[in-house]
């Protein structure tokens, strides 16, 4: 499978920004299993500055400083993206969650019995700025996760259980809403969902990192696609010792498969928003327009008759 995914950023302010300096998190990650192909940054005004640079967690970082004064600033990230083998990740439980646990804890990084790779997910085990631990998320989670449960079975039932007890609300909370405000809301997004399931991870010892991306929309059969319906996703991933790490999406209560691109992962949002930076303005608002469309292509980047899209719609969101 491949994807050519396009990600349309627009702000427009009031009043005339200065100079803008950013971040951008916007374009796919190579990984086991996908390989960005071809990939593109239009920023308009155009910047006096670009660079790309590779962050702590493997991102692809994109710095920007536009120095010109503006009104507006838009970002068109378009990218050729390969997924392929997703589907491979375990369908059987390869240890117990307490063993898991336990292998985390005890990582030693030299001497016998090193295990480098259990010593680097121990960081995802801490509290993070949107994640803290709390004996409130041990009880959400420990209905899921019975003595001697295997892990992947016991974070598919934690997935399901967030899938079925909290409503898919846009508006319900803000990016920097707390996982306190998602409980006693009962209702987020996906953001806020891949938190809950990571603050109930980590508060029972285990490694779990947030993941940002994009997710192929598939219309019911005999509908057509509509371009813009997409938009950026956010799902998580457990550690699993001697497999590595897998990914789920307790928005769509699955395991990640072929369907995903991801771009970044982190301790969670903070670590891999799309756009990030300062602006130097007068004004106290700004109008944020985002539109991201994921579309199966052939690896040429020739979309296939089946997958042409047949309307132009954008999302937007308003932020102070």
């Amino acid at each position: 499978m491949a994807y050519r995914v396009i990600n349309r950023t627009e702000y427009r302010y009031p009043s005339t920004v200065s100079a803008s300096f950013g971040e951008l998190m916007m374009l796919p990650r190579d990984l086991p299993g996908q390989r960005c192909l071809r990939s593109a940054l239009t920023i308009e005004p155009e910047p006096g500055d670009l660079r790309e640079r590779v962050d702590f967690f493997g991102n692809r970082a994109t710095y920007f400083a536009v120095l010109d004064p503006h009104t507006r600033l838009s970002v068109i990230a378009d990218c050729l993206v390969r997924v392929r083998g997703r589907r491979a990740q375990p369908s059987s439980d390869p240890i117990g969650w307490e063993q898991a646990r336990d292998r985390v804890r005890g990582a030693r990084g030299s001497g016998p019995g090193a295990d480098l790779e259990a010593l680097d997910a121990r960081q995802f085990v801490l509290n993070s700025p949107l994640v803290t631990l709390s004996t409130q998320l041990v009880d959400y989670a420990t209905a899921s996760f019975k003595p001697e449960l295997g892990l992947l079975d016991a974070v598919r039932g934690l997935a399901s259980r967030i899938h079925r007890d909290f409503e898919y609300l846009p508006g319900a909370t803000q990016v920097t809403s707390t996982i306190e405000d998602v409980l006693r809301c009962r209702a987020g997004v996906c953001q806020d969902f891949a938190h809950l399931a990571i603050g109930c991870l980590r508060s029972l010892g285990l490694a779990a990192r947030y993941v940002s991306g994009y997710l192929e929309t598939r219309p019911p059969p005999g509908k057509p696609r509509l371009v813009g319906v997409d938009v950026s996703h956010a799902w998580f991933s457990v550690f699993l010792p001697g497999t590595g790490w897998v990914d789920m999406d307790p928005t769509n209560d699955q395991l990640v498969d072929d369907h995903y691109v991801t771009t970044a992962w982190g301790r969670d949002y903070t670590d891999v928003p799309p756009v990030k930076g300062v602006i130097f303005t007068q004004g106290d608002r700004q109008d944020l327009r985002v539109s991201v469309d994921v579309i199966p292509v052939s690896e040429d980047g020739i979309v296939p008759e089946d997958a042409e899209s047949s309307s132009d719609n954008e999302a937007s969101v308003s932020e102070p």
